[in-house]
């Protein structure tokens, strides 16, 4: 008898126990690393050959004391290596764990791959070549407690990899998990029954499913092994079971009869899934059809199991349309589902709550990095009786709080709208503390910004309401959902306020009293323009006719635009970014406005103030609340360096000439003694610059207008 260890991905390991006791495995134990059992040499190639769930199977050819470097190579130097490979075949050492002495993997592994190359040269024997791509033979090293044990890699790496997979979809799943989901779901108890994949991507679940109703041998087309050059292979037993298992696959397959339907939106994976079909050569038994999950009907027959697995909605713009494709599922489950049941693997289980159905078993799996559940569901008398008493699973808008203050505030600015030239505006801004959000319109666009929850509410009941934001905002709004963009937007600090979000580059033009801006809903946290702004651009436009206009940090140059066309006669743009310099550029081409009194700069602001000459009438300041960007020698905080500020924006201020200073730090104090010790006037404006659909954010911005005392 060997000793062997399987290992899979977590969440697998209790059905790779029972999976390798049917297939003869003895004293078979689960440990958080694996699954270590007892087999002969003819029950170790026979689970290497029929195991769905594991990854790989390696055999254990030593072990011992591992306290420090000597004792591993001591132990390594125990095992007889020479038994094993011939000096002239490449190896692979992989080592796995750690102590106090041996702190990382490459310590571990070269300490034993130096025993080993020892042993050969002190046998008079040339030193074989480590090969950590592609070597002839691997081992594995295992520290636990001080104590290694080394394992000979049996099956070779990758025992998920069946072979018939040329390509795969944006997330694929490991065939391995496939096979687990399919055995979680309780559809093999009865293969007659229908099986459907609503988002079949690539194909693998319903590959999988086929397969193992087939009674397949998964590795029977594995073309190498990690013990095709093992020298105590026995070739003689290894063909006896691989024909053993080619001939019971095929006479399996002969008499298979399920019926197993696989469907997809998009037709270019679609095409994937039916070729790594036939590639598994089980092409016959899965019928694949395009088109939207959300347009399915039952058509499949008897009652069957629906299993899938959906996009997590990790990607910008895949969560709205996925919250309503979840509501609308859930919608369709109950109206022809009746008695079937549905199997969902999500990494989002707060999308589950969109179904408005009770599971009544939830396993949790790896997806690679990402921890998800398998929910199950019965469409059942139950799951409609349910219905009948809670109102709230009938998704009524009337029932939603948030949906109903929607539709208020889109009422109360439908007036103000519609004096205006004014297409890009807030709607909402966590009005109800619950649904912490704000959301703005852009054209046909509908932005949800998801603020940090507050500490007083529960995170998962705050997914929660975010999941009902995005269903409600755009159904209450008439937008689409591919017309819906998702930011989460936390607080940022310092280098972090302006991270990016994507690279979609995509931009659309948005019309403000006349003015045209470029916008990018996508790439940034901000869109390109300030919106609580606005009228403070009409009133700085306003002042800036026949004068000549100085923007501090300058973003995307929307004030200098808006001064520009009010007559301004230079505007001079200053800003650290050159990003937003050349978008402020495109801002003045897109309305026409060209010349040499249009100045850009790109410069440290703090800095540039400082040594600059030239003198403006009016002076634009909208500073960060906080920075430490790179390009500053120092960190910038507005409450504790806006009198710096001002003073040296004195210093470029002609006479008779204004500062409009504005910031957006919430409970921000200027400082009125150092102003008056400036000779400076500052009249709050907060009130006068917030516009009406900012008016329920009292602390939305400042804004000061600072004149010398006369």
């Amino acid at each position: 008898m060997q000793n062997f260890l399987a290992l899979t991905s977590p969440g697998i390991e209790v059905l790779l126990v029972d999976e390798i006791e049917k297939l003869g495995g003895e004293l078979v134990v689960q440990k958080p690393e694996g699954v270590y059992f007892s087999a002969s040499l003819e029950v170790g190639y026979r689970i290497s050959l029929w195991t769905r769930l594991a990854t790989r199977v390696m055999l254990k050819i030593g072990e011992g004391e591992a306290k420090n470097k000597d004792e591993l190579f001591q132990t390594a130097s125990s095992v007889n290596w020479i038994e094993h490979f011939d000096c002239h075949h490449s190896f692979a050492i992989d080592f796995v764990g750690y102590s106090e002495e041996i702190r990382n993997s490459q310590f571990g592994g070269l300490t034993i791959k130096d025993a080993i190359v020892d042993q050969f040269r002190d046998q008079g024997l040339e030193r074989p070549d480590v090969d950590k791509k592609s070597p002839d033979i691997s081992f594995q090293a295992r520290l636990l407690k001080d104590h290694v044990s080394i394992y000979l890699d049996f099956s070779g790496r990758g025992l998920f990899q069946r072979g018939y997979r040329e390509h795969t979809g944006a997330a694929p799943l490991k065939e391995n998990l496939a096979a687990a989901l399919i055995i979680r779901s309780g559809w093999l108890d009865d293969t007659s029954k229908p099986l459907v994949d609503p988002m079949c991507g690539s194909g693998t679940i319903l590959i999988e499913a086929v397969s193992m109703a087939g009674k397949q041998a998964p590795s029977i087309d594995r073309a190498t092994w990690g013990f095709d050059v093992w020298k105590k292979h026995d070739d003689e037993i290894w063909q006896q079971e691989l024909t053993n298992a080619q001939e019971q696959s095929a006479n399996s397959l002969a008499n298979l009869n399920v019926k197993v339907f696989g469907i997809d939106i998009d037709s270019r994976v679609l095409k994937t899934a039916q070729q790594n079909a036939r590639n598994a050569n089980l092409q016959r038994f899965i019928e694949f059809s395009c088109k939207d999950t959300n347009k399915m009907n039952n058509t499949f027959g008897q009652a069957g199991t629906i299993l899938f697995n959906p996009p997590y909605g990790e990607r910008i713009g895949e969560l709205p349309e996925l919250v309503e494709s979840f509501v609308l599922f859930g919608q369709k489950l109950k109206a022809q589902f009746i008695d079937w049941r549905v199997a969902i693997l999500t990494a989002n289980i707060d999308l589950l709550s969109m179904l408005k159905l009770s599971s009544f078993k939830r396993y949790k799996f790896k997806n690679g990095p990402l921890d998800c559940q398998l929910a199950l569901y019965n469409i059942d008398e139950k799951q409609i009786e349910k219905d009948a008493t809670t109102p709230q699973s009938n998704f009524a808008e009337q029932d939603s709080a948030f949906a109903n203050r929607l539709k208020k505030n889109k009422k109360a600015l439908k007036g103000w709208l519609k004096s205006g030239e004014i297409n890009s505006y807030r709607l909402y801004d966590g009005d109800i503390p619950e649904y912490n959000v704000a959301i703005d319109i852009y054209n046909e666009y509908l932005v949800i910004q998801e603020y940090a929850a507050p500490k007083t509410i529960e995170a998962d009941k705050a997914a929660k309401r975010l999941q009902e934001v995005i269903y409600w905002a755009p159904k209450v709004l008439e937008v689409n959902t591919d017309k819906v963009v998702l930011k989460t937007r936390a607080k940022q600090k310092g280098r972090n306020q302006y991270q990016r979000l994507d690279k979609s580059k995509q931009a659309l033009t948005v019309n403000e009293h006349g003015a045209l801006f470029k916008i990018n809903l996508w790439d940034y946290l901000d869109t390109g323009l300030f919106l609580d702004h606005r009228k403070t651009r009409q009133i700085v436009a306003k002042k800036a006719k026949n004068k000549n206009l100085l923007n501090l940090f300058a973003y995307t140059g929307s004030v200098s635009v808006q001064a520009a066309l009010h007559g301004a006669s230079s505007v001079t743009t200053v800003d650290m970014s050159n990003t937003y310099l050349n978008w402020a550029q495109d801002n003045f081409a897109l309305n026409k406005l060209s010349g040499h009194k249009y100045e850009f700069i790109q410069a440290d602001c703090l800095d540039w103030l400082k040594k600059n000459i030239k003198q403006y009438d009016l002076i634009f300041i909208d500073p960060p609340t906080f920075s430490n960007s790179k390009r500053m020698e120092d960190s910038f905080d507005v409450q504790r360096d806006h009198v710096t500020l001002i003073t040296d924006a004195l210093k470029c201020l002609a006479p008779g000439g204004e500062i409009f200073f504005t910031n957006n730090k919430r409970n921000f104090k200027i400082d009125v003694e150092a102003m008056e010790a400036l000779g400076l006037k500052a009249e709050n404006l907060t009130d006068v610059t917030r516009d009406k659909d900012f008016a329920r954010n009292k602390h939305i911005h400042n804004s000061w207008s600072i004149t010398r005392k006369k």
